[in-house]
């Protein structure tokens, strides 16, 4: 029986008739409706007919997460008095509850793309709801680019509409190609914000960690709120770490504590979302009960003010989740939930001034996350580069470029980037690339049924008290009655079915089928040890095991999780199996490299045969007598990485380098460019033949480097001939001494004792260009510095013939200088000249 009276009291109801004309005239449309409001469960059934009286449609509803699908379904299924599985079903990867009368499902953004890829039609849907679409989960922009796709060339009946929870809608409008955008509004109670910073100083978040202190902080605030206000509590923390250990704070709280997040029994989940049945609730959430779920009975919320966000290391190869302020978007919905039902209040913990700095919305999953999935789905798709695909942000090249990298690897594309067969039936496991390699090639060397318990313990990290063995968390597993092991042994069969008639069990030990499986997932991260709990893997990251894990005395290991956080020289190893080398060497063979390496290090040429593994050296030994072109090499590279300062320079081969520098500049053309990068780039023409003839540092230090620039000269135009008259070594002033000009700056500078310039009215000039004139005192001590001699005899003489004829009695100091002779000499000793 339709539960009426519930249906006519959601909010949405009033948007939906234009919604639903918005969806006849252009077929696509965004909906703009606060939580809570029906537009996960009244507006799918509207559109499916099933109330209010319109034309029967199949809808498919998508939402981000499981958790979030199932209760979408149910509240539906209970609003239309039935159980799930009836006219309202759901399907999340591992589990299928629909009926041949379903007409309203709800999947995952994971199971939609799934299904596209396996049918473009999607044949029998009407409309396709991408729920929550605000939250930029990589998923639902892509689903909604292949559904635009569809759309657009082969399916332009098929209905579309973009659900969002905030009023930022404009980009999906755009994308959709100007759709209209139907605002609904919700009803609202007034809700106290409450500012809650911790008393004493909290660190920042840094990678997963979570300063204690504010953990315990939230706690004490938790508690607070349940002293001050009635009601239920709904405390948003980052992950499911930070859960259990506020919960653990929480004993004998005088409430129910209840956790909810994507990890919890499906009974949890059901008690949390069925509403309170006698006494007060404390709810731990994690972002998940921001905007897809609604829990009942909230009054006060507690905002940690953090959530995870993914960040991926492409150079490295790890990738993680990482904890960060959550934005004033993810704040003002979290606080929203407080005021559902009656008036509320929000407790944050943090400042008020905080508030205006943090970012406005949460970072776009596409712009930050491992894209090799991504890739894939664009390769099968047909468009391996993403060039094509209607996407509200564009993936970065980099990021692209790494993703390409390891589809490759793994063979599921080819050189062209298109999907090769192995990738398509990579794509369809619903697992990351990587993974489902891992599976594919595990399952031949160890059967598929444990390939498959390998990979599903992979593909969720099990709970921290499994350790970080991944051998021992596998039994553990096995024998685990807790919930994780209740969803990996559901993970474990819809694997194992994927793989078919080739999912045995396999021979050999577990240890070792559990490090090839890991290896063959992660190649780069097998790593060797190299002192108590350090190692080293081939990609060339180090690695770092706890203090208390029993993994320390492995020789090797295959690492199959791990972050490094921010700062840190090394990755810590979350999760590892031991291998042996000879399972290192098979799942990253194509990292292997046997032969002679001539290469610069520490300061030298290193000359050796080689066998390693990506950055982990297998085997060494020097060589006698190395190819020459090969140490030509690694001399070139040492001259790059050091500098031309490892050549022999003398002052004059340094001084006619500065001077051959000044005239490029200032003439250009046939003048060479003298800098270190242009030097080295044409080393073939100035550092033959002793370049060829050296085979260490010492041999450089050696080379006249005078002379090998002098065959840089333009000797065949005769313009060398005249490098001593456009950038002379010295000047001859009247005094007929002969200055060394300096050619370091932007002027060449010629610095003389003043008396030498007297009778001397026009500044030199070298090139065209007016030297800078240090006019020197007869100690030689600095005393003037001009471009303009002309003009210091004119007005600068005149004071420092003032300060300087006293210290210098014995020197010339003529009032006009211009008309003095000049001179080297005392004044005595020009009169007896």
């Amino acid at each position: 029986m339709i539960r009426t009276d519930a249906l006519d009291q959601l909010p949405v109801r009033t948007a939906v008739p234009a919604l639903e004309r918005a969806l006849d005239e252009r077929g696509a449309a965004v909906l703009c409706a606060p939580p809570g409001t029906g537009k996960t469960t009244l507006v799918p059934l509207v559109l499916a007919g099933l109330t209010g009286g319109g034309p029967a449609r199949r809808v498919l509803v998508a939402e981000p997460r499981r958790i979030a699908a199932r209760a979408a379904a149910r509240r539906m299924a209970w609003l239309l008095g039935e159980r799930p599985g009836e006219r309202v079903g759901f399907t999340v990867r591992g589990e299928r509850v629909v009926g041949r009368d379903t007409v309203v499902e709800v999947v995952t953004t994971g199971v939609l793309l799934q299904r596209l890829q396996r049918d473009q039609e999607l044949a029998g849907v009407d409309v396709v709801i991408i729920d929550e679409c605000h939250e930029r989960h990589l998923d639902a922009d892509t689903a909604a680019a292949f559904l635009l796709d569809v759309r657009g060339t082969i399916r332009p009946d098929l209905r579309l509409v973009a659900a969002s929870a905030t009023t930022d809608a404009s980009g999906w409008a755009r994308l959709l190609g100007d759709a209209p955008v139907v605002e609904a509004q919700g009803v609202s109670h007034p809700v106290e914000v409450v500012w809650a910073p911790p008393a004493g100083p909290v660190r920042p978040p840094h990678g997963m960690r979570v300063d204690p202190a504010l953990l315990t902080h939230v706690a004490a605030v938790v508690r607070r709120a349940l002293a001050e206000r009635d009601g239920d509590v709904l405390c948003f923390l980052p992950g499911v770490g930070e859960i259990g250990r506020v919960a653990g704070q929480l004993a004998g709280v005088g409430a129910e504590v209840l956790q909810v997040h994507g990890r919890a029994p499906a009974a949890v989940q059901d008690a949390v979302l069925a509403g309170p049945s006698g006494g007060r609730r404390v709810v731990l959430a994690t972002s998940v009960a921001e905007s897809s779920l609604t829990v009942p009975g909230v009054r006060v919320v507690v905002d940690s003010g953090l959530s995870r966000e993914p960040r991926t290391d492409h150079a490295r190869g790890l990738g993680a989740l990482t904890t960060v302020r959550a934005s004033r978007a993810a704040g003002r919905q979290r606080a929203g939930r407080a005021g559902r039902e009656a008036p509320g209040a929000v407790y944050r913990c943090w400042e008020e001034a905080e508030d205006g700095r943090l970012t406005a919305f949460p970072s776009p999953e596409i712009k930050v996350a491992d894209l090799a999935a991504f890739a894939l789905q664009a390769a099968c798709w047909g468009d391996p580069d993403a060039s094509g695909l209607a996407l509200l942000d564009p993936p970065p090249a980099g990021a692209m470029g790494a993703a390409r990298e390891v589809l490759t690897a793994v063979g599921a594309v080819d050189a062209t980037g298109r999907a090769t067969d192995r990738g398509v039936r990579m794509s369809r496991l619903g697992l990351h690339p990587r993974l489902a390699r891992a599976l594919l090639d595990g399952a031949d060397e160890v059967g598929g049924r444990r390939a498959a318990e390998v990979v599903a313990l992979i593909g969720e990290e099990p709970p921290r008290e499994y350790g970080d063995d991944l051998a021992h968390a596998l039994r553990t597993a096995r024998r685990g009655g807790d919930g994780y092991a209740a969803r990996w042994r559901q993970e474990v069969r819809r694997l194992s079915q994927s793989l078919g008639s080739s999912a045995g069990t396999g021979a050999g030990p577990d240890d070792a089928a559990v490090g090839l499986v890991a290896a063959l997932a992660f190649p780069e991260r097998v790593a060797r040890a190299r002192g108590e709990g350090a190692f080293l893997m081939v990609s060339g990251t180090g690695a770092e095991l706890g203090s208390g894990s029993r993994l320390r005395s492995a020789r090797w290991l295959a690492v199959a999780v791990a972050d490094r956080p921010a700062h840190a020289a090394s990755a810590r190893v979350r999760l590892a199996a031991v291998v042996d080398e000879d399972t290192a060497r098979l799942a990253a063979g194509h990292l292997r490299f046997a032969g002679e390496e001539v290469r610069w290090a520490d300061g030298d040429v290193v000359a050796r045969s080689v066998e390693r593994l990506g950055a982990v050296e297998l085997s060494v030994r020097a060589l006698r007598e190395p190819d020459p072109e090969l140490v030509r090499g690694a001399l070139l590279e040492g001259l790059r990485r050091e500098g031309t300062g490892l050549l022999r320079w003398t002052r004059d081969s340094e001084q006619l380098r500065l001077r051959l520098a000044f005239l490029h500049r200032v003439v250009g053309a046939p003048w060479p460019d003298v800098s270190d990068g242009a030097l080295l780039d044409r080393a073939d023409e100035w550092l033959e033949p002793e370049l060829s003839r050296a085979g260490r540092r010492a041999d450089l230090a050696r080379i006249d480097a005078g002379q090998a620039v002098r065959r840089l000269l333009p000797w065949a135009t005769g313009e060398a001939a005249r490098l001593d008259e456009l950038a002379p070594e010295r000047i001859e002033v009247p005094s007929g001494s002969r200055i060394r000009v300096e050619y370091g700056g932007e002027q060449p500078v010629l610095a003389v004792k003043l008396q030498e310039l007297f009778g001397l009215s026009e500044t030199p000039r070298v090139a065209g260009v007016p030297v800078l004139v240090h006019l020197l005192s007869p100690a030689g001590r600095p005393a003037a510095v001009t471009a303009d001699l002309a003009s210091f005899w004119r007005e600068g003489y005149r004071g420092v013939r003032a300060e300087l004829r006293g210290r210098y009695p014995k020197h010339p100091w003529p009032e006009d200088p211009t008309t003095m002779e000049a001179t080297r000499f005392t004044s005595a000793r020009l009169r007896r000249d």
